[in-house]
């Protein structure tokens, strides 16, 4: 199930979103960026960096509502850093959702102790090469479709998310209705695959879902008494969305003396850990990996531009004391339960690329306009690090020629410049002070004039400049109007039009010089063929009037139809044309 996507009306192909996409899991096919879901490991790195906002992340906010209507016991399941996105606000926050419908909220910090038990009792009853954590789902799936062989590394407990759905659903019955919040929306998608194996988590709410919701049901959290969770978690667990909580929480072991023990955070860092594992330059190491920078803290579903990230672990560090003053007083660890199963299994989903031959790489590179070495800018714009990995991912399906900005505009300007060039047109281009900026060869033909020497002087110094200056004060354009340069020789038929964004008139003019002097010829053979006829008609009617006299016959017939035939050489209105 595809839980994240673009929108194709705000899609603008900044290739933004794949610039940032560490495994470059987005294609683009009719210039539409496209997740694509088998490669994508759920960063959402993508949607967060959108300048068009051209995010759509498939919300389960209707099922909760559903669920609450249906009266279920909806339980939540609220990540530890909410008190960073809601600092100062966090009992306020409690306090909204069970007046929206939650029948108890609980801390996932819970899971997060299991988890740390059962991290300590897999690494003191196996004796592994490394240990990789396997708290954060993005890179999880970042190790199972891109580094398959480090699998066996990877400790196979489930998150402290589904963790937490398992211990409330065995407290509170299959029955109930378990939300996990969070920051993340990649639970979405563990959350999805796990409904359909045993099911602990029925639903996943960003963050930004639920203040969204407060807003919506015009709840003024300032006027609410706080709540409090209730107490089943230690610091150990609340500390697991900073960088190093997990290390932190798993503590000194014995089967862990020689062994670095390596947090790492951010995709850039953790692709280059595994990468460094998978070669066998990295061993005897236990490693805290999470996708975003600075862990879940950093995480890119937050409520946009609320907090920074500093002031987000201020909250998060504050609110773990303040649980632990409470807690000293109202102890409610649980136990492990020995009925439930925690444990999980990791697969090989690598992600296959198939890989063109040379001769089809090179085919492909042509297409882009990369003809030799020299034409590989290898400049980034199109979100891959070089030309090359750009036409493999053509080769794939997964990039367009099109995507190449350098490409694109050297075809555009080709294109334009041979129609400048050689166009018969005169074109002008004017500033908005009237001012020469560019004029095409057909131009400085008619003008007997070099382009260099006109620049940034007047139009004043070719023509009169009342038409430009009207189209500029007025924004409203000139279409076709005939005029004459007698000093030039030349009769234009005149475009002049104004760019407001770029301030730019652009006048088009062509020269109808042949076409008017045609029809000066073309008057002047008419006026002979009339004055040619006239004398024909004159002849005519001194022989009609002669014969007509001997036969004593009227000429008025012969007139009229004499008459008839001048009418149509000259036209129907008597006029030459």
């Amino acid at each position: 199930m595809s839980h994240m996507n673009f929108s194709g009306a705000n899609c603008k192909n900044c290739y933004k979103c794949l610039r940032s996409c560490p495994v470059k899991a987005i294609k683009f096919k009719n210039e539409q960026a496209e997740i694509v879901e088998e490669r994508c490991i759920s960063c959402g790195h993508c949607l967060a960096i959108c300048p068009q906002n051209a995010r759509n992340i498939i919300s389960d906010l209707s099922q909760v509502k559903k669920a609450i209507a249906d009266g279920k016991r909806v339980i939540g399941s609220i990540a530890p850093s909410f008190a960073g996105f809601f600092r100062g606000e966090e009992g306020k926050v409690i306090a909204a959702l069970k007046n929206m419908g939650f029948y108890e909220i609980e801390e996932t910090a819970v899971g997060a102790e299991i988890v740390t038990e059962l991290y300590k009792d897999y690494i003191n009853k196996n004796s592994k090469e490394n240990y990789i954590t396997t708290c954060c789902p993005s890179a999880n799936y970042l190790i199972e479709k891109y580094f398959p062989k480090l699998i066996p590394y990877i400790i196979p407990i489930v998150t402290p998310m589904t963790a937490h759905g398992k211990v409330l659903k065995n407290i509170y019955g299959k029955d109930s209705f378990t939300v996990f919040i969070g920051p993340c929306v990649a639970k979405k998608v563990e959350a999805d695959s796990y409904s359909k194996e045993k099911g602990s988590i029925d639903a996943v709410l960003t963050f930004e879902e639920i203040e969204k919701w407060i807003e919506e049901e015009n709840i003024d959290i300032g006027d609410l008494a706080e709540e409090k969770l209730i107490g089943r978690a230690f610091k150990t667990g609340r500390g697991y969305p900073m960088h190093g909580g997990i290390i932190n929480a798993i503590g000194n072991l014995a089967n862990l003396n020689s062994f670095d023990k390596l947090s790492v955070s951010g995709m850039e860092e953790c692709i280059e850990l595994l990468e460094s594992m998978e070669k066998g330059n990295l061993k005897q190491v236990l490693v805290e990996i999470s996708a975003c920078k600075g862990s879940c803290i950093g995480g890119p579903n937050r409520i946009r531009d609320r907090k920074e990230y500093f002031e987000r672990l201020r909250g998060v560090k504050d609110y773990i004391e303040k649980r632990e003053s409470y807690l000293k007083k109202n102890k409610e660890i649980i136990d492990i339960p020995e009925n439930i199963d925690f444990h999980t299994e990791f697969k090989d989903k690598g992600v296959l690329n198939n890989k063109p031959s040379e001769e089809e790489l090179e085919k492909i590179m042509r297409t882009m306009g990369k003809y030799s070495l020299e034409d590989e800018l290898n400049c980034g714009v199109c979100g891959y690090d070089t030309c090359r990995e750009k036409a493999k991912a053509i080769y794939n399906g997964m990039a367009e020629v099109t995507m190449c900005l350098h490409y694109m505009r050297s075809k555009a300007e080709n294109i334009t410049n041979v129609i400048f060039e050689n166009t018969v047109t005169c074109i002008i281009l004017l500033d908005g002070d009237l001012r020469i900026k560019e004029i095409n060869p057909a131009g400085e033909e008619i003008f007997l004039v070099q382009g260099n020497n006109l620049k940034d002087k007047p139009i004043s110094v070719l023509m009169g400049d009342e038409d430009f200056r009207y189209v500029r004060e007025t924004e409203k354009s000139i279409i076709g109007k005939k005029i004459a340069i007698p000093q030039y020789n030349v009769v234009f038929i005149e475009n002049i039009v104004y760019l407001p964004k770029q301030d730019i008139i652009m006048a088009s003019m062509v020269n109808i010089m042949k076409e008017e002097k045609n029809k000066e010829e073309l008057i002047k053979v008419k006026e002979n063929t009339l004055n040619a006829a006239q004398e024909v008609i004159n002849k005519q009617m001194r022989v009609a009037q002669e014969i007509a006299s001997l036969l004593g016959e009227t000429t008025a017939e012969t007139k009229i139809i004499l008459s008839k035939l001048k009418k149509v050489v000259e036209g129907e209105e008597g006029e030459i044309r």
